[in-house]
């Protein structure tokens, strides 16, 4: 009979554990790359599309959006169906948008596709759900950072090679309107890929899928009390600052680098590319140090950790807003990127934790909650009174505040037996 995995041993694809490891961050990544493969090609499609900041601000906002939703739902549908049949059909539908945005000629046309496209983004819940099955207690904020952190690669990944996909099919003689739509074939492609391999080499949990094994859901009916509990919304607002923050990033930074810094598409790609590529350690970072202070200082100290790289992802949120040269950008791009995605994994360093009866609808309420921030974040960089450079100033105040009340939050563990939600109190 298999167990849950003590031990991390990233290098290793031995056993269902550690296969299904592997795999599931690959997913998240290949639906990222998806989900994020438009936005480098933004300074092209907006020159086609003729469209306004306001509309650009409206595509940002439905990119995340739909996420919103998906998310909310697919913690229980994996407790339903299984994580591995969730996540097969969540890439095989998830598909078909991203191949079909090319024949968006329009705003409204495009608007739709991109809302349509940004369901792939509640994949993230599905890796966080079936990373949590694969491992025990003692290492599963760890492994959780990790196959967040490597999934969000994907956006960076994405910054950096579709433009150079773009820049490939213009040079076999096709126009740069064609071209992008051309692009987005290869993404949907991955996903399809992706959805074989995931069917075929992963298992719902160490001892089987959940049809082999007679699995139940623990309840017929989704237990919502945990709205009641306080560390879910704080936990709910860390995650709208840092990756609220990333997706919001992932879709500006190409645009921001080329209008403020003057450089070209492919140029703007590889630096917001940069930014993403800090997921290869950042946010797995941030789950290790998270469960390595939770074994000295429990959960009081995996709160205080959160607080104080949220602060630092605000400070230098604050710093980027205000550099004056490309230099001075990349360096604050860099400081802030290392905080937030530290803040990632510290966050869901906490989640697994809350309430272990709803582990999966606790993931989706704050992996929505990122979603959400991003989402509020996009009608700041719509607005036509608020630059790019005011609107990161006031996300990275926000994101201060926000720091804050981490720190006030009293942060335990919860027991199968304790009913009663935990609320808000003085730190000490």
């Amino acid at each position: 009979m298999e167990k849950q995995l003590t031990k991390l041993n990233i290098f290793s694809a031995k056993g269902i554990q550690m296969r299904t490891f592997h795999i599931t961050w690959l997913m998240f990544f290949v639906c990222f790359f998806g989900w994020f493969g438009l936005a480098p090609l933004m300074p092209t499609i907006r020159a086609e599309l003729h469209l306004t900041k306001a509309q650009i601000g409206n595509i940002i906002i439905a990119s995340v959006g739909s996420t919103i939703i998906a998310r909310l739902i697919m913690g229980k549908l994996c407790d339903t169906w299984g994580p591995r049949k969730t996540a097969v059909r969540l890439l095989l539908i998830g598909s078909l948008p991203v191949f079909f945005v090319g024949l968006a000629h329009s705003y409204a046309t495009f608007l739709m596709f991109r809302l349509a496209i940004g369901v792939i983004g509640a994949s993230f819940v599905i890796t966080q759900f079936h990373t949590s099955m694969m491992f025990a207690s003692n290492i599963k904020g760890t492994a959780n950072a990790v196959t967040g952190g490597w999934g969000n690669l994907g956006g960076g990944v994405t910054n950096m090679v579709m433009p150079l996909i773009f820049a490939a099919i213009v040079g076999f003689g096709y126009t740069p309107a064609q071209a992008w739509r051309y692009a987005m074939i290869v993404p949907g492609s991955m996903m399809l890929v992706i959805a074989f391999v995931y069917y075929k080499y992963t298992k719902d949990t160490p001892n089987g899928n959940y049809d082999e094994i007679g699995y139940k859901s623990k309840s017929t009916k989704t237990d919502w009390s945990v709205l009641a509990d306080w560390r879910i919304w704080a936990l709910t607002m860390a995650y709208a600052m840092c990756f609220g923050m990333e997706v919001t990033f992932d879709n500006v930074a190409s645009l921001h680098f080329v209008d403020t810094f003057h450089l070209s598409q492919s140029s703007a790609g590889f630096w917001a590319g940069i930014f993403g590529f800090m997921n290869i350690f950042a946010r797995a970072l941030g789950g290790i140090v998270s469960d390595k202070v939770g074994k000295k200082h429990g959960m009081r100290g995996k709160g205080l950790l959160l607080a104080g790289v949220l602060l630092l992802e605000g400070c230098g949120l604050v710093l980027f807003a205000q550099a004056g040269s490309l230099l001075i950008a990349i360096i604050s791009m860099l400081s802030f990127a290392l905080f937030l995605k530290m803040s990632n994994g510290a966050t869901y360093g906490i989640v697994p934790f809350i309430n272990e009866k709803n582990v999966g609808l606790v993931s989706g309420i704050v992996g929505a909650g990122g979603n959400l921030g991003g989402m509020l974040f996009g009608f700041l960089f719509k607005s036509s009174a608020i630059t790019y450079v005011q609107a990161f100033s006031y996300i990275g105040y926000t994101v201060m505040v926000v720091a804050v009340i981490i720190l006030i939050t009293r942060f335990r563990k919860q027991t199968a037996n304790e009913d009663q939600p935990a609320g808000i109190v003085a730190a000490v």
